[in-house]
């Protein structure tokens, strides 16, 4: 059975590894909320997805990690959302598009990556996201 602890110093290296790579493009990372099936990796192509929001992060994302514990600051609402439907899953891309990562989105009590308090969003409506927080276990 494997089993690996990690030290705080590695848990807050591998979450600042994360904001580096939001802010390595020199301008302020996104992310996108889609409809449907989330692709197969962070490298694959949106291919029949509906974007229903864009939110951009500030700049810097986040300032260092404290406990494994990456904290971004305030992120920019989509003040007119594209397209109606369910968010199912996020890609969040450094500012020149790059893909850093891909989640699920679920609403609070379902205990998904992403936790918005509704998943339902409206075409023409604004999104905001309050906090976004990433947790880098011990093991």
């Amino acid at each position: 059975m494997a089993n690996m602890r990690l030290a705080t110093a590695a848990r807050n290296a591998l979450a600042d590894v994360f904001t580096a790579l939001i802010d390595g493009a020199g301008r302020a990372g996104t992310i996108a909320l889609y409809t449907g099936p989330q692709p197969a990796g962070a490298n694959t192509a949106v291919d029949g997805q509906t974007l229903l929001a864009t939110l951009t992060f500030s700049l810097p994302a986040a300032g260092p990690a404290i406990g494994g514990v990456n904290t971004f600051g305030a992120i920019g609402e989509d003040s007119d959302a594209p397209a109606s439907g369910r968010a199912t899953w996020a890609r969040i891309c450094d500012g020149a598009g790059n893909p850093v990562f891909d989640c699920d989105v679920t609403p609070p009590s379902e205990g998904g990556t992403m936790e918005i308090n509704t998943t339902e969003i409206v075409q023409g409506g604004p999104v905001r996201l309050r906090n976004f927080i990433i947790t880098f276990p011990a093991g």
